[in-house]
């Protein structure tokens, strides 16, 4: 949450985040057809997709259980579950908006028992667990379409195309962090914490419980741009607590405005971190987030 640097700020070189692999695959134009997979020992179906002998660029890349796919604009807004949604509070813009939007159960029918990583174009790395999908909220892939464009996220920026991760009944489930846009790239994952053992907490007793519950929360609002302990995929931001966590060089108070509100505590015109309210993040949440980082700074690994 502590962020340094604005997503913005990899574009220069092709949004940073992706590696070699992904951008050259993100050129090959692949003809796709119906197909099956199996996962769990439950066959499931990738939608059919139009055979496509046009060159236009692939925008996003999905991983099932078996295979990849290079999908274009124009393959994903042909697919027959694309629908126009409503929202009635977008994060990336605010206020009310509609797209056109693909149900992401379309590429994962078995959502509630997986792990998926959101990669996007400049870097930003969001991480959601099979838990936020076993809630009433209901994700969907929003399509940018070339031929109407969406807003610039600021001026001198880019959209939040050409594929955005929303939500519809997100309140009180689903974080603003687990918005991400610009997407490029969908895999399976494990959880952080499962990749990343140096983000555990190594308390005792009910210290223990309150810092496991501070870890929960930074995987869902802080570990998006940021790494702990070196663990973390993406790398916007700081690391919060190598060489120093932030318990260490803020006063407790002007951390917790820090929090609600960056730019009351600093700001300057690169700044992208947002302020998490208490709609977002409860005041237990803010609680045990700070224990979290106060247990871990006694970890540096």
């Amino acid at each position: 949450m502590i962020i340094t640097q604005t997503r913005q700020s990899g574009r220069a070189w092709l949004r940073s985040g992706l590696s070699a692999a992904l951008l050259l695959s993100l050129s090959c134009s692949v003809v796709l057809s119906a197909c099956s997979w199996t996962h769990a020992g439950t066959a499931q179906t990738v939608p059919k997709l139009r055979d496509s002998t046009s060159k236009e660029q692939t925008v996003l890349q999905v991983q099932t259980a078996t295979q990849t796919l290079q999908l274009s604009r124009a393959q994903l807004l042909a697919l027959p579950e694309v629908k126009t949604i409503a929202l009635e509070s977008d994060v990336a813009y605010g206020g009310r908006r509609s797209y056109r939007a693909l149900p992401l159960q379309t590429f994962y029918p078995d959502l509630s028992a997986l792990n998926l990583q959101f990669t996007a174009l400049d870097g930003f790395v969001a991480t959601l667990p099979a838990s936020v999908f076993n809630t009433s909220a209901r994700p969907w892939l929003a399509i940018e379409d070339a031929a109407a464009p969406w807003p610039a996220l600021a001026a001198g920026k880019p959209s939040a195309g050409p594929v955005y991760l929303v939500w519809q009944d997100p309140e009180h489930q689903v974080s603003s962090e687990q918005w991400p846009y610009q997407i490029a790239k969908i895999s399976l994952t494990q959880t952080l914490e499962q990749r990343y053992p140096q983000l555990l907490p190594r308390a005792s007793g009910l210290q223990q419980t309150q810092a496991l519950r501070g870890m929960q929360v930074y995987t869902k609002n802080c570990a998006a741009c940021h790494s702990m302990n070196g663990g973390g995929d993406a790398k916007l931001g700081p690391d919060l607590n190598l060489p120093h966590s932030p318990v260490e060089y803020f006063q407790e108070g002007m951390l917790r405005q820090l929090i609600r509100n960056p730019a009351s505590v600093r700001s300057w015109p690169a700044s992208a971190m947002p302020g998490f309210n208490l709609q977002s993040l409860s005041a237990q949440e803010l609680d045990d987030l700070l224990l979290y980082f106060r247990q871990m700074a006694q970890q540096k690994e």
